[in-house]
């Protein structure tokens, strides 16, 4: 691997190429803005869909009508184009020259560069259930030459089945909810019980189907799960566990195969007329390969985001594998992968930015920091039901590997927290049903810090009664982890005369990212409009002097979810 970036000629802008327009993407080209409009950069970007740049996250709130088309922008590609950008939509990347420095595209053009951005993202993973074998694109195929190709097999879907990945799923799982269709969703991941619980609280007739004994096993240990499957069904969503998909009944119609129900291992059928199949995603990593830059689960980088094999070339969001060159194993496999979530995925394409930016302008110093890693944490958009969580949470309370484990737990009245530390430090959590305790065991893991030398001061937060203390001093609490706004953010943002939850987003951007913090947002501007007693001491949001965040009734208090 070479060790540094090749020098650029002084006396041209730096030209960097960027493959893939889609919210990592997007958020890349508005933070190299200031190095195209001053004249260091010349930044081109080639993207597949023949649609600028939306949030994918919020594709499920689309299709069951909680968001309009509007509610998915997330960028403004004319005043990008205004200011210099090159922007190829309807247009594929089909093979990169390193020697010459140069990607080919679906349409014959050659588009030099300098430094190359890979944003790829990832493709549904379509399993081969008898009735899908050929449905999935195969890991060895090409690069498609066709955009509206890029994730197809060689056979086409049975009309209903959907993988809500782009607006045409969205599109076609909108009329199917529209004309009474019943839903049954393969997968119980965060994005499937969120489609699951949304469509049900729309109306509509869901089964959830999954191999395991809880959802969302990746995320929660076992009593969380639980806890959320009992949710889920106290909301009318027909979950069921350890169901083995095996094949996809269709019948066939004047257009062709129609879904007709779910044949699983031991017999059950499960009928339904759409089925959304969320059964994870597979990084679109055919390009790199096929380029001989070095893969894994995704593009291998280093902490940096420069590429394994080539440091002129970078990877960020789903894609991108990040994992020191030195991290592989003694069987040449290297751990870990892409996140698979939007908002580490921003904070790389922020600190890229800023490092391309950097090194055109000459400051080699700043050009060379990686991106700061935050602890992850997963939450579950749906109204009613509360979940957050993140870091360690499969401990075994009994052997627990030097961690220590505290929980509480509350089935009749749905409510559950566990929270996992090592030396007294927080080293992971969950909570379903406790807002309060979520927001504060969330501002404790994102800050590194110490549970209280009782634990259940935090846990029993959403016990009934219980007092949480004078809310002071909370301005650096988070309330959007996607994009990293703080209470004290919303709150200048309400100074400056934001009023509602869509203006606080358009000020600060928060809740545009997964949308799951715009209840906590909506209770601190309630909080900051709600008219006093007379003589009453003005509200003091925040945090509570020994570091409780402000109570919720609706929402935990930051949110991230798959891209």
């Amino acid at each position: 691997m070479r060790s540094s970036t090749s020098s650029v000629r002084s006396d041209r802008p730096v030209r960097v190429v960027l493959i893939g327009y889609g919210p990592v993407g997007a958020r890349l080209v508005e933070h190299l803005l200031p190095g195209v409009a001053g004249g260091e950069l010349e930044l081109t970007v080639v993207g597949a869909e023949d649609e600028d740049a939306y949030n994918r996250v919020l594709i499920g709130e689309y299709a069951v009508g909680r968001a309009d088309r509007d509610g998915l922008e997330i960028t403004d590609t004319p005043a990008a184009r205004a200011a210099g950008v090159r922007i190829r939509t309807a247009e594929v990347a089909v093979s990169i020259d390193r020697d010459r420095q140069c990607v080919r595209t679906s349409i014959g053009a050659d588009v030099p560069y300098d430094r190359l951005v890979l944003a790829t993202g990832s493709r549904p993973n379509i399993p081969r259930l008898a009735g899908l074998e050929l449905v999935g694109r195969a890991p060895d195929a090409p690069p498609s030459r066709d955009p509206a190709a890029l994730d197809r097999g060689a056979s086409r879907r049975p009309s209903g089945v959907l993988a809500l990945r782009d607006l045409g799923d969205a599109e076609a799982l909108k009329a199917g909810l529209r004309a009474g269709g019943r839903l049954v969703v393969l997968g119980a991941g965060v994005l499937g019980m969120e489609i699951a619980l949304a469509a049900r609280d729309e109306g509509a007739a869901v089964s959830i189907v999954h191999p395991g004994e809880t959802p969302m096993a990746g995320a929660l240990d076992r009593d969380g799960g639980l806890m959320l499957a009992r949710a889920a069904r106290m909301a009318g969503v027909d979950v069921i566990p350890h169901a083995v998909a095996e094949s996809v009944s269709v019948r066939q119609t004047g257009r062709g195969a129609q879904f007709r129900g779910l044949v699983c291992a031991d017999g059950t059928f499960v009928g339904g007329d759409l089925l959304v199949v969320s059964c994870g995603v597979r990084p679109r990593i055919e390009l790199a390969h096929r380029a001989g830059l070095d893969t894994e689960f995704g593009i291998l980088v280093e902490p940096d985001l420069r590429t394994w094999a080539d440091p002129d070339i970078f990877a960020i969001g789903d894609c991108a594998h990040v994992a020191p060159a030195d991290s592989a194993g003694s069987d040449g496999r290297v751990g870990g992968a892409p996140a698979g979530l939007i908002a580490p995925g921003w904070r790389q394409a922020e600190a890229l930015a800023a490092r391309l930016v950097a090194q055109a302008r000459g400051d080699e110093e700043l050009g060379q920091q990686p991106a700061a890693p935050r602890a992850p944490v997963v939450m579950l958009k749906a109204r009613g039901v509360d979940l957050v969580a993140g870091g360690v949470v499969d401990a075994d309370p009994w052997d627990s590997g030097g961690r220590e484990v505290a929980q509480w737990l509350d089935p009749t009245r749905g409510r559950y927290v566990r929270a996992v530390s090592r030396g007294g430090v927080l080293d992971g959590f969950v909570a379903v049903g406790a807002p309060r305790a979520g927001a504060e065991l969330t501002l404790l893991l994102e800050r590194g810090s110490s549970l209280p030398a009782d634990p259940a001061t935090v846990l029993h937060l959403d016990r009934e009664g219980q007092d949480v203390g004078a809310q002071t001093g909370h301005d650096a609490a988070t309330v959007c982890w996607c994009n990293g706004v703080s209470i004290g953010g919303v709150e200048r943002a309400v100074a400056d005369g934001a009023s509602t939850v869509e203006c606080v987003g358009r000020a600060t951007r928060a809740g545009t990212g997964c949308g799951g913090c715009r209840g906590r947002i909506a209770e601190v501007l309630l909080r900051l409009t709600e008219p006093r007693p007379e003589g009453a001491a003005p509200a003091q949001p925040g945090v509570a002097e020994r570091g409780v965040a402000a109570p919720t009734s609706a929402e935990p208090a930051l949110a991230s979810v798959e891209t």
